[in-house]
């Protein structure tokens, strides 16, 4: 059964992206050791953050799909269907990742 997630608001689901496992040289690092990667892909967005004036939302910038740069420690760790995920606030994206090439 597959679970569909609708993100609140301004916040945003992002699946983070998997660690690498293996640094130059060769050594394999324990889960303990390793480092919460800051990139991720959006997975689903909220409406927005409500205006003002009350009326209605200013839609967010990112888009599900989107690859996105997000701060170390921000945000909230859910597990949806098994998988692990995190709900940040369209505030906490540093940056969106543009990989096509020129």
């Amino acid at each position: 059964m597959s679970t569909k997630v609708r993100p609140l608001f301004d916040r945003i689901l992002v699946k983070r992206e998997e660690p690498q496992e293996t640094v130059r040289g060769g050594i394999v690092l324990p889960d303990t050791a390793k480092e919460k990667p800051l990139e991720g892909t959006v997975i689903a967005v909220g409406e927005g953050k409500r205006k003002e004036n009350g009326e209605g939302f200013v839609a967010p910038v990112v888009k599900a799909g989107d690859k996105v740069l997000i701060g170390k420690y921000s945000g909230t760790e859910v597990k949806i269907d098994g998988d692990e995920y995190v709900i940040v606030r369209e505030d906490d994206i540093l940056a969106v990742v543009d990989t096509k090439k020129k």
